[in-house]
Order: C-alpha cells, then sequence, then structure tokens
C-alpha cells in the first residue's frame, strides 16, 4: 500500500487498534519477535561543549527492525528478553508505551518498508566523523522544512546539529526538550512544547514524542495552528509516514542502524506528504 492510497491515522492509538485488528496486513498475534536489544549511547562530539546520552529499544520482525529511543534507565531491567519471542499482538498491548512504538514501527517496516513505492527519497548520509554525519543528517531533515531566513522554528527534541543549520540558514531555533537544561551555546531549552507553537512558524520534532507520548498532542496542535509539522524519526521511522496528511508534513525516516552507530554511509527516507504521497 503506498502513501497515495494510505488514509492517515488518526492517533497512536488508533493506529495500534488498526494494527491489532490485522487491517495493515497479516495478523500481529503470526508475527513474532526474533531478537530484541537495546542500543546505550554517549556522545560527545569534538569541537563541541556538551554531550548527551540515550537509550533505544529495538525489536526485531522478520526482516525489519523497530525501535524506539527512551531516557537512560526507563525501561525496567529485563524488558528485553521480555519482549524476544513475543507475538507483536502482544508487544502492542504491552503496559509500556515504548515497547508498544518499538513493536508497531517493526510490524510496519516488515510489511511495509521504505521504498520508493511506498513514497520515500533516499538521501545518503555520507562517511566521516560522528559530528559530520550529525550535520549531514540534520541537513537533510531541515531540508524537508524548507525554512525561509528569517523564520522561527520550533525544535522538539534538542538536537545541536539541527540548531546549528537552522543557524545557518538565518532561522531562530526555539529549543525544547522535556530535559530541559540549555543548548550548546547556552540558550535555555523549553519543557513546554505546546505553548510553543504559538510563536513559531514551524516545528521540527523527534520521535521520541512517540515514546513519551507527546505527539498527538503535538501534532494536534500544529494542526489547529496550521503549522508545517517535520519529523525526524529514529524512534517510529515507519510510523510516523502514516500521519502524513493529518498534521504531519514531513518525515525524515532513519530506520536502525542508526548514523552514530559507524563512521560509514548510511541512508534516511524522507517523504513530503505533498509529493504524491498525499495520503
Amino acid at each position: 500500500m503506498s502513501n497515495a492510497t494510505r488514509t492517515p491515522a488518526a492517533s497512536l492509538d488508533g493506529l495500534i487498534d488498526q494494527v491489532s485488528a490485522g487491517r495493515a496486513g497479516p495478523a500481529p498475534r503470526t508475527r513474532k519477535v526474533t531478537v530484541a536489544f537495546t542500543t546505550a549511547q554517549a556522545v560527545r562530539h569534538d569541537g563541541r561543549r556538551g554531550g548527551y546520552r540515550n537509550e533505544v529499544l529495538s525489536l526485531r520482525v522478520g526482516s525489519a527492525v523497530g525501535s524506539c529511543s527512551v531516557e537512560p534507565g526507563a525501561l525496567p531491567a529485563g524488558t528485553a528478553e521480555e519482549c524476544a519471542g513475543a507475538d507483536v499482538a502482544a508487544l502492542l498491548a504491552h503496559p509500556l508505551l515504548p515497547v508498544r512504538v518499538a513493536a508497531l514501527d517493526a510490524y510496519l517496516m516488515d510489511v511495509q518498508p521504505h521504498t520508493g513505492a511506498a513514497g520515500a527519497e533516499p538521501v545518503t548520509v555520507p562517511s566521516g566523523s560522528s559530528l559530520d554525519r550529525s550535520r549531514a543528517r540534520a541537513a537533510a531533515v531541515v531540508d524537508l522544512l524548507d525554512p525561509a531566513p528569517g523564520a522561527v522554528v520550533l525544535v522538539v527534541g534538542v538536537v545541536n546539529s539541527l540548531l546549528a543549520e537552522l543557524r545557518s540558514r538565518g532561522c531562530t531555533a526555539l529549543p525544547c526538550d522535556l530535559k530541559g537544561g540549555s543548548t550548546e551555546w547556552g540558550e535555555p531549552v523549553a519543557t513546554d512544547a505546546l505553548a510553543g507553537i504559538g510563536r513559531c512558524d514551524a516545528v521540527l520534532a523527534s520521535g521520541m514524542t512517540l515514546g513519551n507520548g507527546t505527539f498527538d498532542p503535538l501534532r494536534r496542535r500544529a494542526l489547529d495552528h496550521g503549522r508545517p509539522l517535520v519529523m525526524f524519526a529514529q524512534t517510529g521511522s515507519a510510523v510516523l509516514p502514516r500521519f502524513l496528511g493529518a498534521g504531519v508534513t514531513a518525515v525524515c525516516a532513519e530506520p536502525y542502524p542508526f548514523f552514530w552507530l559507524d563512521g560509514g554511509p548510511s541512508v534516511v527516507h524522507r517523504y513530503r506528504a505533498d509529493d504524491g504521497g498525499t495520503p
């Protein structure tokens, strides 16, 4: 099913219900997670003052890997072991939202990989240092928004390379993250993304919003205010294209393995709601 014929999802819970009912492909109870693993990440790029940590839960279903990023230590011990061998239907009903998101992502990626037929445009992130690759990925994301100089962009889920890319294009970034704190350049980071939508021209948001429960409120607020919403998605790379035309303007989908795992080239897949891929 291509984006051109797909009805956009109404909500994350609604999409999970659709998949659970077998309306997106093979019955989820017939598909099992064969491998479950977590990836713990600590980053401090050369030339940058600060660093950050992250953790990702990844589940393999068939030939696909689905992922959901979480705050370090947020997953109970034994979560990966619990997921390995479970069927997708059971995990779509799991009490932990990140498990539900990772299972949904793996299932959807298995039934519809990122291909041109699905509306995806592949973009290579070239080999290089971790900072070089972070900057290249940031440029691929911001290209989807194509902001005019002087635009004010709310960035939900602070990635310093995205902030630097926006600044290089003459834009003002409003950084927002549930953790708060400050950016690499000492700018304060807000914690209330919904409050920032009225003060911006467009929104760039991380797929992590799926795993922490803030995606649907953010998407609805952006839609209500008529703000373009571009998602950069390591979390839920196969989930977020399902919301194109329902408040999501474009998606930069980056399935596992992510650009930060090694120095070689990798691929992100870009989707646009107005690219003949409008659902």
